[in-house]
């Protein structure tokens, strides 16, 4: 590759960095659309303890990076973790709202080149071992939450509360997705 050509490339840093930031438009288009009986719907015939509600995932998710923050980043502030029996999908998209700036900034951090970087190493929690800070952070991080959005759109389908298209197909309108989150390009 010429010199030129490497130049015209994004610093894939900055291209990580912009995904995740529209990881959160991704969850949030879910918590928008879902029908509010949904939220702590059961499947008929599975236990609570063999199966999470739509409102224990998006707890889950929440809390999950809360737990990455606190080990990973712990010079930033925490936000409060939610309660999956008693959360509402508004407290949901707040929590999420406050969550996904932490982790951004986080993520920010582990990716730059600076030697004054603090985020050094991502843990997953107590139950493994940390990995080094970078893309597998990022990639780790944003495949937690695509699986688990994956899950919600299939629970709310099989509960009979189908969520509408824009909604369960509107996290692969990346360009959509970019320009709502402010972004000037497009994905890159």
């Amino acid at each position: 590759m010429s010199r030129r050509a490497a130049a015209s490339q994004p610093d894939i840093r900055e291209v990580l960095i912009e995904t995740y930031a529209v990881n959160d438009r991704m969850n949030q288009l879910l918590l928008e659309h879902l029908d509010p009986r949904a939220w702590r719907a059961k499947l008929p015939g599975v236990s609570s303890r063999d199966g999470r509600t739509i409102a224990a995932i998006f707890a889950h998710l929440h809390n999950c990076r809360l737990v990455w923050i606190k080990k990973s980043a712990p010079h930033l502030k925490v936000p409060a973790p939610l309660d999956p029996a008693r959360c509402t999908q508004k407290q949901a998209s707040i929590a999420h709202t406050r969550s996904a700036a932490r982790c951004l900034e986080m993520l920010t951090d582990a990716l730059s080149t600076s030697s004054k970087r603090r985020v050094k190493t991502l843990s997953r929690g107590s139950w493994t071992r940390t990995w080094p800070a970078g893309a597998t952070m990022f990639s780790y991080m944003f495949s937690h939450e695509a699986h688990h959005r994956g899950q919600i759109i299939m629970l709310a389908h099989q509960l009979g509360f189908r969520l509408p298209d824009n909604a369960a197909y509107g996290s692969w309108q990346w360009d959509r997705l970019w320009k709502q989150h402010g972004f000037t390009s497009r994905p890159r």
